[in-house]
């Protein structure tokens, strides 16, 4: 519970607890932010790790004179790239192992909504998903399980961690310091969080109304 919490205050607070890696670690911090993109994007055991706010926040931060923003970016898409590219390949050749083993955390109902989503999207999952928390950590290692062609994921790996960690690092860049939102930051992470959930409860509101309608149908047969 206390690292739940601990990774709840984290994300909530993700702007006060930068600049607090930021004094303390200095340079050092091109290297923490890497290690925690490319943690949240490569492994299944890790979804719960900030990625969008974080992005976001950095940005801000690079407004600030802190990062340099050029530099921030290749470094963290750099992060988002080998992050999904180690996680295909960790599904690519250990994915069924892994998901069989009861001892290892990895929830089955996390890969069944990212396998639905890749029966939907196709190879463009790799793409989308990049803006889905949870999805997009497992959208690679689903797509490794599959087999799907490396050169063919790897194009929509590129595309995709380029656009993502570009649109929040430089939302975070022109618009962090603004005070409206620098003053709520919380709300941001919020409105920032609720909006890349907002596929994936589409998604199950669709798939609700799609089983209340079979249901419905059965039971008007039986009439």
């Amino acid at each position: 519970m206390d690292i739940i919490s601990g990774m709840i205050s984290f994300v909530l607070n993700i702007d006060t607890h930068l600049g607090e890696i930021i004094i303390r670690y200095g340079t050092l911090s091109y290297l923490i932010l890497f290690l925690i993109v490319f943690a949240e994007t490569g492994f299944v055991f890790t979804p719960f790790l900030p990625g969008d706010s974080l992005l976001f926040a950095a940005g801000a931060f690079a407004a600030l004179g802190s990062f340099n923003v050029v530099l921030l970016f290749f470094i963290l898409w750099l992060a988002a790239f080998l992050g999904d590219t180690a996680n295909y390949w960790i599904g690519y050749f250990f994915g069924q192992k892994l998901i069989s083993n009861p001892k290892i955390p990895i929830k089955k109902e996390h890969i069944d909504k990212t396998q639905a989503f890749y029966d939907k999207h196709g190879g463009k999952t790799i793409f989308l998903a990049r803006f889905i928390p949870i999805v997009r950590t497992f959208a690679p290692f689903v797509a490794g399980i599959g087999k799907m062609r490396y050169g063919h994921f790897i194009i929509y790996n590129i595309l995709g961690g380029l656009v993502w960690v570009s649109a929040f690092i430089f939302a975070g860049y022109f618009f962090g310091n603004i005070p409206q939102v620098k003053d709520n930051f919380s709300l941001v992470v919020f409105a920032i969080i609720f909006l890349s959930l907002v596929p994936i409860i589409l998604e199950f509101l669709k798939s609700r109304l799609r089983s209340g309608n079979k249901k419905s149908g059965i039971s008007s047969s039986n009439f």
